[in-house]
């Protein structure tokens, strides 16, 4: 590829960043999905973006699968392509509408050219191997309340248990709940101010077990944080808590309390959705509460639903049950 083309994925980085507010985790893998294209075109001898076409994404998405790739991982960097894609069209657009670049941070000729003649999405109709479905893991009521049966007196327990009874009372992402000030939660109201993805806010509800826990926290939180520091929960540095630290403390207590299942953050969110789903909780509220864009996304929490009625169905249903084979 030619410096022109490769320009375009760090402009692409920066759009996703500043104008499309994405996470630095969205905006890396991003990049690491375009560099496996660049050296795919490298590989095939293509030199720009207008040279790729559709047929080059289904050799590209059959060489990754042929590679031992997961579904999954193919469909993200074809979904990847497809918005770099957009981007290019649109700043194609631009440049034809412009004699002259708007400003010093605009593309240089080179670069405008490149993208000039970009006319159609490759991306568009090219489709990853089907993934299986997978189901979330969740932990059921009584493995929850195991685990968030926290004993006082260890350093920080106070914490670690207000940040999984938020996570597990409010459903939040792992980013969100780092992410929280102190101007975020409301005890009076039982309310806490979330930033989602694509710094989309939502005001969430936040549980009794939860608001007691909280409370705890912010007593033992004035001796700890630093002067001027606003994160909600803080380390041993007395600043912001970051994502590595509470995915640690959250394993570490699973295996402190005995429970044999892989525990992580994003579990607590699972659990929650699932957990509401089977006390009759309505689908458009859960994905309200969960801060999803598209209720099909949501959607995958009522499979897990089924899944426990069946269960129940099984158990408990005289046709259901499996009739003993009688002694001959």
């Amino acid at each position: 590829m030619t410096p022109a083309a490769v320009a375009w994925i760090e402009r692409f980085r920066r759009f996703l960043a500043e104008e499309r507010r994405c996470s630095p985790h969205t905006v890396a893998a991003y990049g690491r999905d375009l560099q496996s294209l660049v050296a795919y075109c490298e590989r095939t001898g293509l030199d720009s973006w207008t040279a790729l076409d559709s047929g080059h994404l289904r050799s590209f998405a059959a060489r990754l699968h042929g590679g031992g790739l997961a579904p999954r991982s193919i469909q993200r960097r074809l979904s990847a392509v497809r918005s770099f894609y957009e981007f290019l069209q649109r700043e194609g657009h631009a440049a034809r509408s412009s004699a002259r670049a708007p400003d010093p941070t605009a593309a240089a000729d080179g670069e405008r050219r490149e993208v000039e003649t970009i006319r159609s999405n490759p991306g568009k109709d090219v489709r990853a191997p089907k993934a299986a479905r997978r189901l979330p893991q969740t932990l059921d009521a009584d493995q929850m309340a195991r685990l968030l049966e926290i004993p006082a007196g260890e350093p920080f327990a106070a914490r670690d248990r207000a940040i999984m009874e938020l996570l597990y009372s409010s459903g939040l992402r792992l980013a969100e709940i780092v992410g929280l000030d102190l101007g975020a939660l409301d005890l009076r109201d039982r309310m806490v101010d979330v930033l989602g993805k694509g710094s989309k806010g939502r005001r969430v509800p936040v549980g009794r077990v939860a608001i007691r826990a909280l409370e705890q926290w912010l007593t033992e939180r004035a001796a700890l944080a630093r002067p001027g520091e606003q994160a909600l929960f803080v380390g041993r540095s007395g600043r912001r808590l970051g994502r590595r630290s509470v995915e640690l403390r959250v394993a570490y207590w699973a295996r402190r309390q005995g429970l044999a299942a892989h525990v992580y953050p994003h579990l607590f969110r699972h659990s929650f959705a699932s957990h509401l789903l089977e006390s009759g909780a309505e689908l458009r509220g859960v994905q309200e509460l969960l801060g999803h864009a598209d209720i099909a996304t949501t959607q995958i929490y009522t499979h897990l639903d089924f899944q426990h009625l069946a269960r129940i169905y099984d158990a408990t249903h005289p046709r259901a049950r499996r009739a003993k084979t009688p002694a001959k």
